[in-house]
């Protein structure tokens, strides 16, 4: 299963377990999505921060290279997922039995053969982005999982970057976003 394993054993966790007694993932990008991940320092920063994503408070920001020119300027993806039981570690549609997923999007720029998307997920499914964009014809370019041979060949690299994240500081209650420029 792609993410698990030794193989993978050095990751962000690990390395700032190591460093900072007590730290703990709150969120997860996939493995290999670039950009802003938050992590707590303790158990009730943890806390916090989790329920934040789970009542949706966070906001999260993309960017994606698309294979294809999307025609329309912006639009909203309402497709339901699941788990893909017979394809791990992939997710499916699913409109009977699939959790509900939405996400925003956003052209920025366009080209002869792909797009630069912003993507603001609604809701936080594993795969959700590389799902949904496949789903409207527009695969990520480098997506090894969903996207077609050609779209998959079209980068070295998934093209997937989480440009900023928001949250409300756990101790502080001030409203936060980290953001890091996308590498590509």
């Amino acid at each position: 299963m792609k993410g698990i394993g030794l193989d993978k054993i050095d990751c962000l966790a690990v390395r700032v377990a190591s460093a900072i007694e007590g730290a703990r993932i709150v969120h997860r990008l996939d493995m290999d999505t670039s950009g802003v991940i938050v992590m707590a320092r303790d158990a009730g920063t943890h806390r916090e921060l989790s329920r934040q994503f789970q009542d949706r408070e966070v906001e999260k920001e993309y960017t994606a290279e698309v294979g294809g020119v999307v025609k329309d300027e912006r639009g909203v993806i309402d497709i339901p997922i699941r788990k893909d039981m017979d394809h791990p570690p992939k997710q499916c549609v699913d409109v009977e039995f699939g959790k509900p997923s939405q996400t925003l999007w956003k052209v920025l720029q366009r080209s002869i053969d792909r797009s630069r998307l912003e993507l603001k997920p609604i809701t936080g499914r594993s795969h959700q982005l590389r799902i949904h964009l496949c789903e409207i014809g527009h695969p990520i370019i480098g997506d090894d999982l969903y996207a077609p041979p050609e779209i998959q060949a079209m980068g070295e690299r998934l093209m997937l970057h989480a440009t900023a994240l928001s949250i409300t500081h756990p101790a502080t209650g001030e409203r936060m976003t980290c953001s890091v420029p996308c590498p590509f």
